[in-house]
């Protein structure tokens, strides 16, 4: 079930890009939802995902 947790928060990620608020906020339910591996993986989708994504930067201080 974790792994489903993982891919789920992959999803819903995507889907908010739009809009930095959500992402931010989605991004915080997120690591305090998932297991400390699966955040060390959703830091390395995250730079990966948000290369091109400049608004999205000031979220990735929430995974620091």
């Amino acid at each position: 079930m974790a792994r489903a947790m993982f891919e789920y928060t992959k999803t819903v990620l995507q889907k908010v890009s739009f809009n930095s608020e959500l992402f931010c906020k989605e991004l915080e339910k997120a690591m305090s939802r998932l297991l400390p591996y699966e955040i060390d993986e959703l830091v390395i989708w995250l730079k990966q995902f948000t290369a091109n994504k400049p608004e999205l930067y000031s979220c990735l201080s929430l995974v620091k």
